[in-house]
């Protein structure tokens, strides 16, 4: 993380790192490198992300929140690119996908690549724009984000953001992330399988809310990346 952490430095104005249940010393070490720590004891990935969103109350609309994991997995120097399409004003949400260009081998495991397939695949079919990836690192407008009212407490955070920027006709890209092997800590979620299954169930779970909820209209555009 402390290498993530610097990463984003250079870059960001505000680095805020979610302190979800954690075990070990995330904290404390996510301080020491001039970051913003929140504790949030309740487990669940969208639940860390409304957590450390809460946090920028004064911030404005045109403000860009970027999301990265913290484990080395996205390069932190991807943040410029992500960001970039939105501060211009050509892009309102911006994905870095992970299957647009190999990554490091193992660095995506066979269960997620079928199930990141199949999941984008449903939500080209039923809400008309074709994504290659659910990528947890994507960067979109302040002003953007608080349009889709994001609820998902847990795993289906991306694809609930994904599938509400279609609704919404949000001007869509995808730069290419070269993957990496996480570089710290296991993944509770792909590192077993059970986890992926949890993970997987919730995904397509919010599909199907979301068809139900929302409706089939597709008034969104996926711009080239």
């Amino acid at each position: 993380m402390p290498s993530v952490l610097d990463g984003l430095a250079g870059y960001a104005a505000t680095v805020i790192v979610v302190d979800n249940g954690s075990v070990d010393r995330t904290a404390e070490i996510a301080r020491a490198h001039g970051a913003v720590v929140v504790r949030e004891p309740r487990l669940g990935y969208g639940t860390a992300c409304l957590a450390g969103l809460a946090t920028l109350r004064d911030a404005a609309d045109r403000d860009v929140v970027a999301f990265f994991d913290a484990d080395g997995s996205d390069d932190p120097l991807l943040l410029e690119q992500l960001v970039d399409p939105v501060i211009r004003g050509v892009a309102d949400l911006v994905l870095a996908s992970r299957t647009l260009v190999p990554g490091e081998v193992g660095a995506l495991t066979l269960g997620q690549r079928w199930g990141n397939r199949l999941a984008c695949s449903l939500v080209s079919r039923f809400w008309g724009v074709k994504y290659t990836d659910l990528a947890p690192c994507r960067a979109l407008s302040l002003g953007a984000l608080n349009s889709l009212g994001m609820n998902a407490p847990d795993f289906g955070w991306t694809v609930e953001m994904q599938i509400r920027a279609a609704r919404q006709g949000l001007r869509i890209t995808e730069i290419p992330s070269r993957y990496r092997r996480r570089r710290g800590g296991k993944s509770k979620i792909s590192g077993t399988f059970w986890g992926s299954l949890r993970a997987g169930a919730t995904i397509f779970w919010v599909i199907g809310r979301e068809l139900v909820l929302g409706g089939r209209r597709a008034r969104g555009g996926r711009e080239s990346g």
